[in-house]
């Protein structure tokens, strides 16, 4: 018994040891000398998350708890139960969308939320329901709010009629919404697709307008929605079929046909790009490559444009494109590139030469590109379009190549008219243009600007033939031995040329101030037919000394009309007719243009044709006279000298104007070199033949150079000059100076 009662004594003592220590049992805490339950929900709720986490309900139990998931959540792996502790589960989304698929019905679309999910009407429904989470999807009358808020949905020729989920515009007779259900009517011209008379060459033309025009008219007709819809791809597809068709066969001979099949295209890419189902198309052909880009909205279409197709890019924005329509919220754009078409059309220059005042050649140096937009007004666009053109071949810039950037006229020929040239290198060149149309890069290839060379061989070449001329107009003019008819004849000439190669050789180069280079382009208009005017006369001298025998001298009076008349006539008439065409951009001379040179040349060839003439009966005539029974064969050698001396002052000046006509002409360096050469022997080939080569010339020389290098025996031949035998020297000499004046 003692030792019992002395157990449950320790017992209750160890009770009490603990008691007073505060040992509980887990989720008890010793609390006012007790033990207490611990509440896991509330300790552990910071910033309204609980020990269970966010999406999850904390519930407290003695001694524990246990979390669960909210509405809309669901634990985390999903074969747990549905009371769990932190450490047992998490709480994720529930996505409703997946676990019942018809949860939204059949109209609606299930969109799943964090912790539930909503039904989404389709376009043309509007959702009902309060929360959003069934299906009361009802029809929205457009009709009815397009009437409210008096919009004009459907355009002025089209009448709205509501349909489930849509609305269709109903178009008058003669305009169309391409098929498409909630499109504005717009007018539409099938006759645009009508050719009045196709070219032979052009068979696939007619096809092509025939196919377009068929489905312009089903368009027309259509009545109910859908009615008359084609596919746009398909038509597309069939359109550029059949230009492959047209241009495979070979060239385009006539402009016309090139802008009829360009039209033909243009107008089919407006009717088609409504028709297409994709707002980007791209198509490649045998011999095109098309890229359409359309919008439709409701809200005029904004942001930048770009289009390329390899070897063509178009840089611009959607307004431009749109411009001002009537439906706004309608863009289409495209970018068509011919792959062969660029051999067809490059001989159609016509504009640009009338625009070029120099001898210029052309030549087509990129593919050819058709820009098509909706914007009605592409004549003055309202902001400039860019396009990048690749050059057929690398091409390095110099002063004799140029680019233009060059449209297709209604005229049938390329113009450059509001295209400009922004930037070129090598391989591109980059086009601004004011207007759309179709488009292409032309290589322009101008005169050669004369070279170093050619500029000292001219300058030299010139001054030598000065130099003789001054020595034979000298000549000419004080030598008395030789007086008459002929020398006054050559003293002209060699004026005329000593003006005109002085004037060539200061100003032919001078082309500012425009005026002054029209002044000294016709002065040497003037003087070079005042040479070839004289040379008529020469040639008219020698024929009336060797026929007429008797009175062969010609009045001074009649020789100054002729010589300086007739030039200063056709110069006075050529100004008159074309004023402009004296002076062009790279020298002083009269323009290849209209027809101006040949005022110079026409007169040339005549002057040369009867020279041929008259020297022919001369040579005939003499030598008649050499074969007569008896001949004085010292006036005749003399006649014969005159002739052959005529003769060859007339081929070399006929054969320098021979060079002449090409001296402006590029790839002509060679004929620049012979021109200049020659126009140098001019002044050195009259002082050699009609001075140097003459016995009294010289004879006038030596004389002279005696009495510079000594004055006494100067002095010394003056006085015996006075003798009777000097005297009848003189005599005599005059008397065959006479005796010369009347052959």
């Amino acid at each position: 018994m003692g030792s019992g009662k002395e157990l449950l004594i320790l017992g209750f003592i160890f009770v009490l040891i603990s008691s007073a220590s505060g040992s509980c049992d887990n989720g008890l805490e010793f609390k006012e000398g007790k033990c207490s339950d611990i509440n896991e929900c509330e300790s552990s709720s910071q910033e309204n998350v609980t020990i269970c986490g966010k999406n999850s309900n904390c519930f407290n139990t003695n001694g524990s708890y246990y979390c669960q998931c909210r509405v809309g959540f669901e634990n985390l792996p999903k074969n747990r139960a549905t009371n769990f502790t932190a450490k047992d589960g998490q709480c994720i989304d529930t996505n409703e969308c997946l676990k019942n698929k018809n949860i939204c019905g059949k109209l609606a679309k299930c969109e799943n939320l964090i912790g539930s999910y909503r039904c989404v009407c389709p376009s043309g429904y509007v959702n009902k329901s309060h929360n959003n989470r069934t299906e009361h999807c009802e029809d929205i009358n457009e009709c009815e709010e397009a009437e409210k808020n008096q919009e004009n949905i459907c355009g002025d020729k089209g009448t709205c009629e509501n349909i489930n989920g849509s609305y269709w515009c109903k178009c008058q007779r003669g305009y169309t919404n391409y098929g498409n259900e909630r499109t504005p009517c717009s007018k539409l011209n099938c006759d645009r697709f009508t050719a009045s008379k196709p070219s032979p060459s052009l068979g696939g033309l007619a096809d092509i307008l025939t196919m377009m025009r068929n489905s312009c008219l089903a368009l027309s007709d259509s009545t109910v929605p859908g009615e008359g819809k084609a596919d746009g791809e398909a038509l597309l597809e069939k359109l550029l079929t059949a230009t492959d068709l047209v241009l495979s066969p070979g060239p385009v001979e006539s402009s016309k046909g090139v802008s009829g099949l360009l039209g033909a295209v243009e107008n089919s890419i407006l009717l088609i790009g409504p028709q297409l189902k994709v707002n980007n198309t791209k198509m490649d052909t045998k011999e095109t490559v098309a890229q359409i880009a359309v919008i439709k909205g409701k809200t005029r279409p904004t942001g930048p444009l770009h289009l390329t197709n390899g070897n063509t890019s178009l840089n611009t924005d959607w307004s431009t494109a749109a411009g001002t329509g009537p439906y706004p919220g309608f863009a289409l754009a495209a970018l068509l590139s011919y792959k062969n078409l660029e051999g067809f059309m490059n001989r159609s220059f016509e504009e640009l030469k009338e625009a070029e005042e120099d001898d210029v050649s052309f030549q087509v140096f990129s593919k050819v590109v058709s820009v098509v937009v909706s914007n009605p007004s592409t004549q003055k666009l309202s902001s400039p379009v860019n396009i990048t053109f690749r050059h057929l071949q690398d091409q390095e810039t110099s002063p004799e190549v140029g680019f233009i950037c060059v449209y297709w006229s209604e005229s049938g020929a390329w113009s450059s008219d509001g295209c400009t040239q922004q930037q070129t290198n090598v391989t591109h060149t980059v086009c601004r243009c004011e207007h759309l149309s179709s488009f292409a890069v032309l290589m322009a290839l101008y005169p050669m600007e004369p070279m170093y060379e050619l500029e000292v061989v001219t300058k030299v070449g010139l001054i030598v033939s000065l130099v003789c001329l001054v020595l034979s107009i000298l000549t000419f003019q004080f030598c008395r031995s030789i007086q008459g008819t002929r020398t006054t004849i050559h003293l002209h000439l060699c004026i005329c040329l000593f003006m005109a190669d002085l004037v060539f050789l200061v100003g032919v180069s001078q082309t500012e101030p425009e005026g002054g280079c029209r002044f000294v382009a016709a002065m040497l208009h003037f003087f070079f037919l005042g040479v070839m005017a004289w040379m008529l006369l020469e040639g008219v001298q020698l024929y009336r000394m060797v026929v007429l025998v008797f009175n062969a001298s010609i009045r001074p009076l009649f020789l100054y009309v002729f010589g300086y008349g007739v030039p200063l006539t056709i110069v006075i008439l050529s100004a008159i007719i074309r004023p402009k065409g004296y002076g062009t951009k790279q020298h002083c001379w009269l323009s290849l243009k209209d027809g101006l040179i040949w005022s110079f040349f026409g007169p040339v060839c005549i002057i040369i044709i009867l020279n041929v003439f008259f020297f022919i009966v001369t040579v005939w005539k003499l030598a008649q006279k050499f074969t007569s029974l008896n001949p004085d064969l010292s006036k005749l050698h003399k006649m014969r000298a005159f002739t052959v001396t005529a003769i060859a002052q007339m081929c070399i000046l006929g054969l320098m104007w021979v060079f002449g006509a090409f001296l402006f002409h590029k790839d002509m360096i060679a004929v620049a070199y012979i021109f200049t050469i020659l126009n140098s022997l001019q002044g050195a080939l009259v002082f050699v033949m009609h001075c140097l080569l003459s016995k009294q010339v010289r004879e006038e020389y030596a004389q002279f150079l005696s009495c510079i290098c000594t004055p006494q025996k100067k002095r010394y031949s003056d006085f015996s000059s006075t003798n009777p035998s000097s005297s009848q020297s003189q005599g005599s000499r005059s008397g065959q100076l006479t005796g010369e004046s009347h052959i």
